[in-house]
């Protein structure tokens, strides 16, 4: 590669980490602003932002963002003006940036929002509704990773209404798997409460299933049928079968076997396989038998 075309394409890719930055602030905002109240932990979560891309500072408009932060620390009886006045900022660079991309932009803000709830090591029910709507406004974010995992679990949640301390938990444990949180305490702190919470595979919600030139595998034990009669469907719909999870599978079908806990328990090695592979940019779907049988009924 010349050199010209090496100053080309780090001009690019600091162009990306800036936007990759800014989504992150705004979500950050975002999620410690779900609850009205911000605290001084959640601002030094703000402060680490500062500090962690401070090399960005002479590039507009870094500066600002990190004056108006450091205003907000100093000056706590005109925090909740600055910090607005620091979201509006974020939209106007969004909507000014050539780089814009929607779906990529709010996936860096739902990471981001993440990062807010637990920046001060607690996950308070107002958050989590507040969560749920910004969820539901963002339906088109429905089959990629990490937002139709959170929205599952959100919503299996949510379902009766209440939030206990169990549910409360396993939130802060996949919120923290999801964000770096870098005030040292607070990381150990919920590193420690979470220690015995197992994060594992969730299926995607309300899916969209296609079968012509598509691969499927499937994992667990299926309640409806033997996998036998899975694989002819896939096949008598212009599918294929694969025995194992891999870049080039579509769709993995989970078995029920009858557990309600199926969206939380763990179903090995190919829902690991996925995950995997989901976190590195491929994507594969994560589907309920159940799921998968309504499709198959839309398809007759």
């Amino acid at each position: 590669m010349k050199k010209n075309d090496n100053l080309d394409f780090r001009k690019f890719t600091s162009r990306s980490e800036a936007d990759k930055a800014i989504n992150s602030l705004k979500g950050i905002l975002m999620g410690i602003n779900f609850d009205t109240n911000i605290n001084d932990i959640e601002i030094q979560e703000l402060d680490n932002w500062c500090q962690k891309h401070y090399d960005l500072i002479n590039r507009n408009p870094f500066k600002e963002f990190m004056l108006l932060i450091r205003e907000s620390i100093k000056n706590s009886s005109i925090r909740k003006d600055t910090l607005e006045d620091l979201y509006w900022l974020c939209q106007k660079y969004e909507h000014d940036s050539i780089y814009y991309n929607a779906v990529t932009s709010d996936l860096q803000t739902l990471q981001g929002i993440c990062h807010g709830i637990i920046s001060d090591g607690v996950v308070k029910d107002s958050e989590i509704f507040e969560l749920d709507k910004w969820l539901d406004r963002n339906e088109h974010l429905i089959s990629y990773y990490p937002y139709d995992e959170i929205k599952s679990l959100v919503t299996s949640i949510l379902s009766d209404g209440k939030v206990d301390d169990d549910e409360r938990k396993r939130l802060l444990a996949y919120f923290n798997e999801y964000s770096k949180i870098e005030t040292v305490d607070i990381a150990q702190k919920i590193e420690n409460e979470t220690s015995n919470i197992l994060i594992s595979g969730i299926c995607t919600i309300d899916p969209q299933v296609e079968f012509k030139g598509k691969s499927f595998c499937f994992t667990g034990i299926a309640k409806r049928s033997p996998r036998s009669e899975l694989i002819s469907v896939v096949n008598n719909l212009g599918g294929s079968y694969i025995d194992n999870v891999s870049k080039n599978t579509d769709y993995l079908i989970v078995g029920d076997n009858g557990n309600p806990c199926w969206a939380f328990a763990c179903y090995g090695r190919k829902v690991e396989k996925a995950i995997e592979l989901r976190k590195k940019g491929q994507k594969v779907s994560i589907i309920h038998e159940f799921d998968f049988w309504d499709f198959v009924e839309d398809y007759k």
